[in-house]
């Protein structure tokens, strides 16, 4: 099966060896995307409102790089430094779905990549 590599630049280019994802036949595996914002580099971290929506926004241009959208997504990982804020990311979360959710799991963390508050990778199939 031959891979593809998956990079827009309507998302952050990574901070690190990675791709923002790879496609093996028409399975996409979407890298942990924080609140980086494209066009500046500079973190969305006004709120965690703010910051859950440029995450999503940074799924959602990668998606469609692959020809993808969030209805091809089966499952999700939720990266969090504080469950207190996860009502609030669950709630943006939900709004990019229409009806189909993936399976997802999320999980506290200690901390994650430039000391952001949340981190969300996906995996899609079409």
């Amino acid at each position: 099966m031959e891979k593809q590599i998956i990079n827009t630049k309507q998302a952050p280019a990574p901070i690190g060896p990675y791709n923002q994802a790879v496609k093996a036949g028409n399975m996409l595996f979407i890298s942990g995307q924080i609140a980086l914002h494209p066009d500046t580099n500079q973190l969305v971290k006004e709120d965690i409102v703010a910051e859950t929506h440029q995450v999503m926004q940074n799924l959602k241009h990668i998606l469609s790089e692959a020809g993808m959208d969030f209805n091809d997504v089966v499952k999700t990982t939720i990266f969090i430094t504080d469950m207190n804020n996860f009502s609030q990311i669950n709630e943006i979360y939900g709004k990019y779905f229409s009806g189909h959710f993936p399976a997802r799991e999320t999980v506290q963390v200690s901390a994650l990549p430039k000391a952001v508050n949340v981190e969300i990778s996906a995996i899609a199939c079409k």
